[in-house]
């Protein structure tokens, strides 16, 4: 039996919550236990960037926790303990909620993968205790799906669901085995009246069910999606153009590789290198290469000697 948890970002009984919950009980029905959180139901305070967090992991002197005082410590814990999270938000303009981000912003590079095994890492070296350590639980394996839904009758205006929603998951190292994003809602009184994103649902569910009963890392991790999308590591379908310009090349945002498009028999086909869909910031080779990054190359205080004395020109509000 494993713990997987269900996070919505909607409200009661709405369509996020009734969304996420089919895809748990799924899991339930397979001998799993589950739970639910609503994120509205918690007090969970907006990021300042004090970077506290990150500034006392790296340092060894924290474990990384928020300074804030609030409820976030709730869902936290919620995650550690889980074997699997699925996680459901609602379209506001074309993004999840502020509420969504607000969570991202507080999970952040506090709660990195490759932060916290770092710092574990470099800690155990030192001969410090286990108490002295980030969370172990940190760094077992998860697998998640997540999904969207909106009123819009035009899938478009979800555009920025799916790539935004991977700011939960890709931090802490949660491989997303599938995704929905569910539109029209508002041809429907209710998505209980809609069978197919019920069943949907349901399938979302049972893939879940079949990767935590995986035996290997490659089936484990395996893209269950009914969409294969043009990114084979997000699969998204956003794509930008390198400020380069160079014809023929491409990059994913979602998960910061460099491709390559060609035009074949008047369509459109996209290719990422081996090599590029390592250094994903989905996969742990992409993580480790930020962290390094940010541990080498971010300025310590005290580079500039008179900094107050230059913030006194802006001392006006």
């Amino acid at each position: 039996m494993k713990k997987v948890l269900g996070i919505s970002f909607g409200r009661k009984l709405q369509t996020t919550d009734v969304m996420v919950k089919e895809a748990l009980l799924q899991c339930k029905q397979a001998g799993h236990e589950i739970t639910f959180i609503r994120a509205q139901d918690l007090d969970i305070k907006n990021c300042t960037g004090c970077i506290a967090c990150v500034i006392g992991l790296n340092s060894g002197r924290t474990k990384g926790e928020c300074v804030l005082k609030d409820d976030f410590h709730i869902l936290d814990e919620a995650i550690m303990e889980a074997d699997a999270v699925i996680y459901g938000c609602p379209t506001y303009e074309t993004s999840p909620t502020g509420l969504f981000k607000t969570v991202c912003d507080r999970i952040g590079p506090s709660h990195d993968l490759a932060f916290r095994k770092v710092a574990t890492d470099e800690r155990q070296a030192a001969g410090r205790p286990q108490s002295e350590l980030p969370d172990p639980r940190a760094l077992k394996p998860r697998v998640g799906a997540f999904c969207s839904c909106g009123g819009a009758l035009t899938k478009n205006w979800l555009a920025f669901m799916s790539p935004v929603m991977y700011e939960f998951s890709f931090p802490l190292g949660i491989d997303i085995v599938d995704t929905f994003d569910y539109h029209g809602g508002m041809a429907y009184n209710h998505v209980v009246g809609n069978t197919s994103v019920i069943e949907r649902m349901a399938r979302m569910g049972q893939n879940v069910v079949e990767a935590l009963a995986a035996t290997d890392e490659a089936e484990r991790t395996r893209w269950r999606g009914e969409h294969q999308g043009v990114c084979p590591v997000c699969h998204c379908n956003l794509l930008t153009i390198p400020e380069s310009g160079e014809a023929g090349k491409i990059e994913c945002p979602v998960c910061g590789i460099e491709g390559s498009v060609t035009l074949e028999d008047g369509r459109l086909k996209t290719a990422f290198s081996a090599e590029q869909q390592d250094r994903s910031r989905l996969r742990y080779g992409g993580k480790l290469e930020h962290c390094i990054e940010i541990r080498e190359k971010g300025a310590p205080p005290g580079q500039i000697p008179d900094l107050e004395q230059r913030l006194d020109r802006y001392r006006w509000e």
